[in-house]
This record gives structure tokens, C-alpha cells and sequence, in this order.
């Protein structure tokens, strides 16, 4: 589905002695500890008290993610990643950021049919093949929601700069604790020096 650059450098940090607890029906969460206040608010924040439609029956992936989204000096540029031929058109068109503003993403994505948990989105810049820059944001649990749901990440400096200006490619990833890459694709950005 999904466009990767050859080498293996977008791995999630791994929490030492840390163990991803077991898949649990979300029939079984719901009745888990019922006389449990603080347990059922827990559940009731992730949605698991009420009964869920799912958003799009015909597929089968539990983490469909819609859009990652750039935010900057009032401007939101929205890259649809919802699907493969989306991913592709994002080829011929890079995401043009004005050098030195401050920026931030935000992922909009929908969970259905389970909970998941330990999502994480990873980024890795490079610039004629050598690494700039990599972020890794803990985007926590999620339950299942008709709605979207959407994480923004912290805010960040495009570099600024005669050196600076140039294109760049993004390597972004969403992943959870239990090792499943629910997106992984390329795409171009550039710096300029002025938004255009």
C-alpha cells in the first residue's frame, strides 16, 4: 500500500522489559471490571461504553489513517493518505514549507472493530540521502470511533537559509506496541523561501 525507502532506519524505540499486554475482545473490555470506578472512566474515554458503528465496513484494517496535516502561521495544508492512488498524487506534489516558521502536524486516522494501543508515529528527513531529522511521537491508545480521531504533534523550526532551501524526502510511519504498521509512505517536501 505504501511506498518505503530501502534501508530499515524508522524503527520504534522500544521501552526495555516492556511487554504489550494480550488483544482483548471489545466485548470482554466492556465487561472487565465493572465495579471498577476509576477502570470504568478509563473505558468510557477511550469508548468502549457504548456500541460503535464501524465507519467503513469493507475494510478490514483497524487503524485507517485519513490525512496528516501541516499547521503554520495560520495555513493548514491537508496530504490525504487515505489511500494508495492519495499516497501516489503526493508524489508529483511536495509540501512547500516557508524556511524558518514555526510548524506543526497532525494526524487524523479512525480506529475501528478493536482497541489499539501504543500507536506511535515516527518521521525520518532526509536530504540527498543523508539523515536531518526524526521524530517519534507516543500518540497513546486508542478505542474504536465512528468519528475521526486525530493527535497534533509538537511544533517544530523549518530551517532557514541559502543551505536550507532545497527538497527534502519524508519517510512518515504509524505504528503500535504490538508491532503493526498501519501506514508507512514517502513523500517530497520542500523549503523555500516564501510560501507558494
Amino acid at each position: 500500500m505504501s511506498q518505503q525507502d530501502n534501508s530499515d532506519d524508522l524503527v520504534a524505540t522500544k521501552t526495555e522489559n516492556y511487554v504489550a499486554g494480550n488483544i482483548k475482545d471489545i466485548g470482554k473490555l466492556r465487561n472487565l471490571d465493572s465495579q471498577d470506578e476509576s477502570l470504568n472512566r478509563w473505558k468510557e474515554s477511550l469508548g468502549l461504553n457504548e456500541e460503535i458503528k464501524v465507519r467503513f465496513p469493507d475494510d478490514q484494517r483497524t487503524v485507517i489513517v485519513q490525512a496528516l496535516v501541516m499547521q503554520s502561521e495560520g495555513k493548514e495544508i491537508v496530504m490525504d493518505v487515505s489511500t494508495p492512488q492519495a499516497i501516489k498524487n503526493l508524489q508529483d506534489k511536495p509540501l512547500i514549507i516557508k524556511e524558518g516558521v514555526e510548524y506543526a502536524f497532525k494526524i487524523k486516522f479512525v480506529v475501528q472493530r478493536e482497541m489499539v494501543t501504543g500507536l506511535k508515529f515516527l518521521q525520518h528527513v532526509k536530504r540527498v540521502g543523508l539523515p536531518m531529522d526524526k521524530l517519534e511521537v507516543m500518540c497513546g491508545s486508542y478505542g474504536p470511533k465512528f468519528e475521526d480521531q486525530e493527535r497534533v504533534f509538537p511544533s517544530n523550526s523549518a530551517p532557514s537559509g541559502f543551505m536550507a532551501r532545497g527538497s527534502y524526502t519524508v519517510r512518515s510511519k504509524f505504528v503500535d506496541d504490538d508491532n503493526n504498521v498501519h501506514l508507512d509512505w514517502v513523500w517530497p517536501m520542500e523549503i523555500k523561501k516564501e510560501w507558494v
